[in-house]
């Protein structure tokens, strides 16, 4: 069972806001120094279906020298270049296929799989579908492959942590994201501040799958820019939890990965056995707790109904786990970490009976997709590779229903 997050106790009943770019990429895969390869022909793309181009633009596309010439700098810049284009069509790939498919399948996921409506299920979710489209990845001519997989990481963890500090830092800048003046009370720096956050759009798509904290109220509402000042300290939390929690976050793309891969290749069984693991939360690890059966390890009808009690499965292994010798194993189960994702009491235990068809239904889905990309050409899978042209196609590569 992977690590649970920091983020529960963060997410509550709030309004939405604008989130803001992430700070750095996060490498995660080795890099490869590809072959050198003719680079592909760029043509003029069409343009944006209601989105107004500038008189540059205008300029440029009427002009063929001035074309040319931009072409050629940009090919001087490396904007066309193979690792350019993966990377763009990796944040077309990953808008489309993993970051919306939590949204997209919000009753199965919540309902069916008891996820609740938090941060580390969309993560969780998100991750799965991740690792999907990267098993067809590989496949692709060397160096497309690695160039695509590592744009996908490279977007998926950007994405990932600008969310995270949405919750973490609620209605705060990332550092240095658009200015490195320091906030000061007798300054209009405050001010700016806000203003330049309200106007952050974010690159990725929104999700109505959790909630965002309250952001923090215009500086205006506030009888000095001090009292904002004091707001936002309050409001934001220190950048080692942020740290941490990405820490949390990497093992857990990780040890789903692998998992996973190893249930590819060893067969149904082992791929449930990951689901039940890394999706499901574990559940039932200890026993299922019955209606006058023995000792019940999860009431659900404690003695004071006030306190219901716990159980939930815990990895010993890296996340929030340090000092492994000094942890009590059944006090840490017994614990409410405030996921959600804890073992079902005995008033819920009938739930158990579903989970072997349930797991048998994501198995089939996860089987079922990847042979449909594997039948998927390596061109489609590509694209045109053509400046501005990136995100054809992807649609073609859109998820089937979990269950159709």
């Amino acid at each position: 069972m992977v690590s649970r997050s920091l983020l529960s106790s963060r997410i509550g009943a709030a309004s939405r806001h604008a989130r803001r770019p992430a700070r750095q990429n996060i490498r995660l895969l080795a890099s490869v120094s590809p072959s050198k390869q003719p680079e592909p022909q760029v043509t003029p793309p069409a343009p944006a279906p209601g989105k107004a181009q500038s008189w540059l633009t205008h300029r440029v596309k009427a002009s063929p020298v001035l074309y040319a010439v931009f072409l050629g700098l940009a090919r001087a810049l490396g904007y066309a270049s193979s690792k350019q284009l993966a990377n763009r069509r990796a944040f077309y790939m990953y808008n489309t296929l993993c970051a919306t498919r939590a949204d997209q399948e919000a009753d199965f996921w919540r309902k069916e799989c008891a996820l609740p409506p938090t941060f580390q299920s969309w993560f969780t979710v998100t991750n799965l579908h991740v690792w999907l489209l990267t098993i067809r990845l590989r496949a692709l001519p060397s160096p497309h492959g690695l160039n695509h997989i590592q744009g996908l990481i490279d977007h998926f963890f950007q994405d990932v942590e600008e969310r995270v500090r949405a919750v973490l830092q609620p209605g705060v800048l990332l550092p240095r994201s658009i200015s490195d003046t320091p906030l000061t009370p007798s300054s209009s720096s405050v001010i700016k501040h806000r203003a330049e956050f309200d106007k952050y759009v974010s690159p990725y798509p929104s999700s109505t799958f959790y909630t965002f904290p309250s952001p923090i109220p215009p500086p205006d509402s506030f009888p000095s820019p001090a009292a904002y000042v004091k707001a936002e300290k309050r409001a934001r939390a220190p950048e080692r939890l942020v740290t941490r929690q990405m820490k949390i976050f990497k093992e857990q793309w990780a040890g789903l990965g692998m998992s996973m891969d190893l249930g590819l290749v060893r067969g149904d069984t082992e791929m449930a056995a990951a689901i039940w693991r890394n999706l499901l939360g574990g559940r039932g690890a200890k026993g299922i707790s019955l209606p006058g059966v023995g000792q019940n390890p999860c009431p659900s009808t404690a003695e004071n109904a006030s306190e219901p009690q716990f159980r939930r499965s815990v990895n010993l292994v890296g996340g929030l786990m340090e000092n492994v010798e000094n942890i009590e194993v059944a006090v840490e189960e017994a614990r409410d970490d405030l996921s959600g994702v804890y073992d079902f009491g005995v008033n819920e235990s009938d739930r158990y009976i579903a989970y072997p068809e349930l797991m048998e239904t994501l198995v089939v889905y996860l089987r079922h997709e990847a042979q449909r990309l594997e039948q998927i050409p390596d061109e489609t899978i590509l694209g045109p590779r053509v400046v501005g042209r990136e995100g054809e196609g992807v649609k073609k590569l859109m998820w089937g229903k979990v269950r159709p």
